[in-house]
């Protein structure tokens, strides 16, 4: 009879354990590591083992393409071709929750599981220092998706890797709650248009702003994403989820906002920030809970809003989806 796996090792992040978690990604074993939106399941981004380990760990469809995460943007070119538009985004969103679709640099070491077999590769820097010094004490770019199972709700401490992933983790470095709480925008610049795939920790409207034009809004392919959270439904509690609710019906859950006050409130005062750091910290507390279903408050549709509302829309859309 096999022992029962025992689950992922949760370490506070320091030098020794950054060092043994470098050593861990760079045998393609499997890490996971706070980042300023989401903990992260990192692997060697250039070791197709190692990327295919994540998408075993997770039970992830192999044509969602992952976030390749860099140290800075000297690193993004040797992977990827940065336009004018790259170059001036990086600067100023780098490092942050901006993930930049850019065309695949000729002899590129990146997987092409990694990206799909797409002949593009979606790049970012964390705004976190646990995640930037274990990029360099990996000594590569590491492949990241949030570190659950796929479709579930996404991890914003250490301990809801461990409770989504288990023993599928080599180790788990804490580093505390997330700071943002939901992934990061992802932006199209393969093309001549700048276009908006997934909206997240940085707000279109700043985007727009920096580029001085609009985006453009991406048609969504639920069978070939272009890039992470793409999906139909995903994100997703155990429970079901019903938007746009002012009041909890028999046995549900309500998570309220601002003046709408339920079972747990992501902000009190309508702070879409706050709101959007408690979110998937409190889809899991309600559904671990004793209702039915989850009732959800309506949220502005608007900054930080938008990324929000990206998010409980997935989680409220029909199951059966990969």
């Amino acid at each position: 009879m096999n022992p029962v796996p025992l689950p992922a090792l949760i370490e506070p992040a320091c030098a020794l354990s950054l060092a043994e978690a470098g050593r861990l990604l760079r045998e393609g074993r499997l890490v996971a590591f706070p980042t300023e939106t989401v903990y992260g399941l990192g692997a060697d981004a250039t070791c197709d083992r190692a990327v295919a380990a994540i998408f075993e760990a997770k039970g992830r469809p192999s044509f969602n393409p992952l976030i390749v995460h860099v140290a800075d943007a000297a690193e993004a070119e040797a992977l990827v071709e940065l336009d004018d538009r790259a170059r001036l985004l990086t600067a100023r969103f780098w490092p942050g929750p901006l993930t930049l679709v850019l065309p695949r640099r000729a002899g590129s070491p990146v997987s092409l599981l990694a990206s799909a077999g797409l002949d593009t590769i979606a790049v970012r820097m964390p705004d976190h220092p646990v995640a930037l010094d274990l990029i360099r004490a990996a000594g590569r770019p590491l492949a990241a998706p949030s570190a659950n199972r796929s479709g579930a709700v996404s991890p914003t401490l250490a301990l809801h890797v461990v409770d989504s992933l288990g023993a599928r983790v080599a180790l788990v470095l804490d580093g505390g709650p997330c700071r943002v709480g939901v992934e990061s925008t992802v932006l199209d610049l393969s093309t001549a248009t700048a276009c908006l795939l997934r909206p997240g920790g940085i707000a279109a409207e700043e985007i727009e702003a920096a580029l001085g034009s609009p985006l453009a809004r991406a048609a969504i392919d639920p069978h070939a994403p272009k890039s992470p959270g793409m999906l139909e439904s995903h994100y997703a509690p155990g429970l079901p989820v019903r938007l746009n609710a002012t009041t909890a019906e028999q046995d549900e859950a309500l998570l309220g906002f601002g003046d709408i006050v339920g079972t747990l409130t992501l902000s009190a005062a309508g702070d879409l920030q706050e709101a959007a750091a408690n979110l998937f910290a409190m889809l899991r507390l309600l559904d671990g809970g004793p209702h039915r279903a989850i009732a959800v408050a309506p949220i502005p549709e608007h900054g930080l809003g938008l990324a929000i509302n990206d998010r409980l829309r997935r989680a409220a859309a029909p199951r059966g989806q990969p």
